[in-house]
C-alpha cells in the first residue's frame, strides 16, 4: 500500500492554543503504522466554511486518499464537522461510520451518539473521527483493515472485491 493521508483536527481550543491536540497525532500515528504517507496535520476551529475549505484543499489540491477528521461529531451546537463533509462529498459512506458507531456500542452505550460520517471527493475517502484520542483510536481501528480495498478501488487499481477479507486485509 501507497497512499496518502492528511489529518484534519478540528477544535476551538486547540486552534485557540487553549489546549494541545493530542488527537490527531495519535491518528497519524495510527495510519502511519498501517502503512499510510501522512502529509501532515492540521488544526482547524469548528466553523463550518474553514472545515470545507481544509476538505477541498486536501482533496483536490493534495489529492490525499485519505482524509480523516477528528473532532466536532457530536451535539454541541458548533460540532459541524459531519455537516461539512456531507457538503464537500459527492457520494455518502454510509458504512463506516455505522460500523465505528458498532464497534463504539460494545465499548460505551455513548457510541450511538456519534454523528460520524464519511463520503467520497473525487479520488479521496472523507471520514470523521471523535475528538478524543481514546475513541479516535477506537473507530479507526475498527475500519482501518477495510479501508486499503476501498482506496484501491476509488483510485482505480486492480481490487477483487470477490475475495475472501483475512484478519490481514483483503486477499
Amino acid at each position: 500500500m501507497n497512499f496518502t493521508a492528511r489529518i484534519i483536527t478540528v477544535s476551538d481550543r486547540c486552534s485557540r492554543g487553549e489546549r494541545q491536540d493530542t488527537a490527531g497525532p495519535a491518528v497519524a500515528e495510527l495510519v502511519r503504522q498501517a502503512g499510510y504517507r501522512v502529509c501532515g496535520v492540521d488544526l482547524v476551529p469548528d466553523e463550518q466554511p474553514l472545515i470545507e475549505a481544509a476538505l477541498c484543499r486536501a482533496a483536490d489540491e493534495e489529492d490525499a486518499a485519505l482524509i480523516l477528521t477528528v473532532g466536532g461529531t457530536g451535539f454541541a451546537p458548533r460540532d459541524v464537522t459531519p455537516e461539512a463533509t456531507a457538503a464537500v462529498c459527492t457520494r455518502a459512506v454510509p458504512g463506516i461510520p455505522e460500523a465505528m458507531r458498532a464497534a463504539s456500542l460494545r465499548i460505551t452505550p455513548r457510541g450511538c451518539l456519534s454523528r460520524a460520517a464519511a463520503g467520497i471527493r473525487g479520488r479521496s475517502l472523507i471520514v470523521n473521527l471523535p475528538g478524543s484520542p481514546k475513541a479516535a483510536a477506537e473507530n479507526l481501528q475498527a475500519v482501518l483493515d477495510s479501508l486499503e480495498h476501498g482506496l484501491t478501488m476509488l483510485r482505480g487499481g486492480p481490487a477483487d472485491c470477490a475475495a475472501e477479507p483475512t484478519k490481514e486485509g483483503v486477499r
